[in-house]
């Protein structure tokens, strides 16, 4: 039995989202596969997501100094540590994202500041850095406008490759990918691109559900 943790970074509802839509069809496909995993859903938009700003650097600062915190800085650096160890605990994790101009939405970004962090999810070595977390499976469900896996435009796709990369980093190797794509390009298809990229979701889920 598994842990899953859904990840969603879309601020619409589920109905007004390819995305949202791909993910939720996924979901329900791999929980037929997988119906004794645990999965939780992290919606970033309406959960506390810590940013590093003025008051987290300067209790990340004072904490390493040893030095009391302020109740407030104990109640963000202890949102924070949940949101990792959440992340840490979990067997598997599935992102559900749009592309905004040419990347991601910036409550990804926050989420990710706050489970890359040295010293619990990648440490600096003589050989360089090195990943914490690895024996994780991740799916990436993307969806974009444009067609951005190939052609022209795949020279300006920085969401997946940046997640890709970050989760790399941190000791991540077992990263896929699954994408919608072009429907703002051909409105008229849209419906069949999106039932195509859901038949795709439903033939990954078993092997995603091993």
């Amino acid at each position: 039995m598994a842990t899953v943790l859904y990840v969603t970074v879309n601020p619409k509802p589920v109905e007004l989202s390819y995305g949202l839509r791909l993910g939720k069809t996924f979901l329900n496909a791999y929980q037929t596969q997988a119906p004794n995993d645990t999965v939780q859903h992290l919606d970033l938009y309406k959960e506390d997501i810590p940013l590093i700003d003025e008051r987290v650097l300067s209790a990340w600062g004072r904490s390493a100094q040893n030095i009391e915190l302020e109740a407030e800085d104990k109640k963000v650096l202890g949102r924070m540590n949940e949101l990792l160890e959440q992340f840490l605990a979990a067997d598997k994790i599935i992102f559900v994202t749009p592309m905004w101009n040419l990347s991601y939405p910036p409550m990804l970004k926050a989420y990710i500041d706050n489970i890359v962090i040295a010293g619990k999810t990648f440490a600096y070595t003589a050989e360089g850095p090195k990943g914490l977390a690895g024996g994780k499976r991740v799916l990436h469900i993307q969806s974009t406008g444009g067609v951005y896996s190939q052609g022209p435009a795949a020279a300006f796709e920085f969401a997946d490759k940046y997640l890709r990369g970050v989760l790399g980093f941190i000791g991540i190797a077992d990263y896929n990918h699954l994408v919608v794509e072009g429907m703002a390009a051909a409105p008229d298809k849209a419906e069949d691109i999106l039932a195509e990229a859901e038949q795709k979701a439903r033939d990954f889920a078993p092997e995603f559900a091993k």
